[in-house]
């Protein structure tokens, strides 16, 4: 499903569902419970989800809970889930004995590219501590599967924040995306010397930013919190 496709009636109704799932009316928690469960099999609901996730105006928790929603679905229905022997891995939300209702269909394309396309602008504007931080996991489970050959301007739009960093107005982009640059290089955390290419090719980028920005910070003059 297109952005375009998406209407608003649709957002405020995923809006709706995600604040009484905090009611402590159980006849109103558990439909939009039920509702925010079956999220997955929606077509556009990653799309809808990073919308109300962006949104400065929306209740706080409703806010957190949609960026929540939206790390797992990606992180669960990006790819097929799988063993390190190959097996698939069952449904997150089966029960114990690894039966679910319905297997989980992997994201449509469509709604991949927009989320690849949207994520990380919404991630260098977001100023609260807790939503950024599952907005850069969800970087992290994205960038697992297409990084670098499916997500190749990701780099360059991390790097063209970060080059921005003598402009103090430009504090919070720069800091969230070095957020953002830390998520992508753990993708390569214990990966063997030859699988390690990508993130050769992110130090050879990053460093001439990286270094002169870090001895800015530590000179003596540097005191401010945008700095820290």
């Amino acid at each position: 499903m297109t952005e375009e496709q998406i209407t608003m009636n649709q957002v405020e109704a995923l809006h709706v569902a995600l604040q009484q799932s905090f009611s402590p009316d159980q006849n109103v928690r558990d439909p939009a419970e039920a509702t925010i469960k079956n999220l997955k099999f929606i077509p556009g609901a990653t799309q809808m989800l990073l919308h109300i996730t962006e949104e400065k105006q929306v209740q706080y928790e409703v806010r957190q809970a949609a960026a929540i929603q939206l790390k797992n679905i990606c992180r669960e229905c990006w790819v097929e889930r799988v063993s390190f022997s190959g097996l698939p891995l069952p449904p997150v939300d089966a029960d114990e004995s690894g039966a679910a209702s319905k297997k989980p269909p992997l994201l449509l394309e469509e709604d991949k590219t927009a989320v690849k396309k949207k994520l990380v602008v919404c991630l260098l504007a977001e100023p609260d501590k807790s939503i950024r931080d599952l907005m850069a996991e969800t970087v992290h489970c994205i960038a697992i599967h297409d990084f670098p050959t499916s997500w190749p301007d990701l780099l360059p739009l991390l790097l063209h924040a970060i080059s921005q960093n003598a402009d103090p107005s430009q504090a919070l982009r720069v800091h969230n995306a070095l957020l953002a640059l830390r998520k992508v290089c753990k993708r390569y955390e214990y990966k063997s010397r030859e699988q390690r290419g990508p993130l050769n090719e992110i130090v050879i980028q990053s460093f001439p930013l990286l270094l002169p920005l870090a001895q800015r910070l530590s000179g003596p003059e540097e005191h401010s919190l945008e700095g820290a």
